[in-house]
């Protein structure tokens, strides 16, 4: 892959894993930054730092519903794909995985994670 074609982008993770698998058969030391896309100057540095770290970077771009409460508005999040990967473009990341909704969450999808205790610690009341 060369630089004119970074960010590589990937949307299932049977590709991610392939293009990962390789990476690593090479002996590459792979960084991933996960988010949820509307990139700013902090993705970037978490790239930068990555960077120093890993010899090649996968960036994350998925907007997962789930993270949202009934109160959020999930359709309102920004969604700023095509500048977010000229972010990722000029910031030398390897590949983009962004995956959809049903290929994070396929069919018969039923894993859910409750935080109680004080792993909680009232977090829902400060915000």
């Amino acid at each position: 892959m060369g630089e004119v074609d970074r960010p590589a982008l990937v949307g299932d993770v049977a590709g991610l894993r392939s293009i990962v698998a390789r990476w690593r058969n090479e002996g590459a030391r792979i960084a991933l930054v996960p988010t949820m896309g509307a990139l700013h100057a902090g993705h970037v540095s978490l790239i930068e730092c990555a960077r120093a770290e890993a010899d090649r970077i996968v960036v994350s771009i998925f907007v997962n519903p789930t993270q949202f409460s009934p109160s959020e508005d999930f359709s309102k999040y920004p969604r700023t794909f095509e500048a977010d990967l000229a972010k990722l473009r000029d910031a030398a990341a390897d590949l983009c995985f962004a995956p959809d909704v049903a290929g994070m969450y396929g069919d018969g999808f039923a894993t859910t994670v409750l935080v109680e205790g004080v792993a909680k610690a009232d977090l829902e009341d400060h915000f």
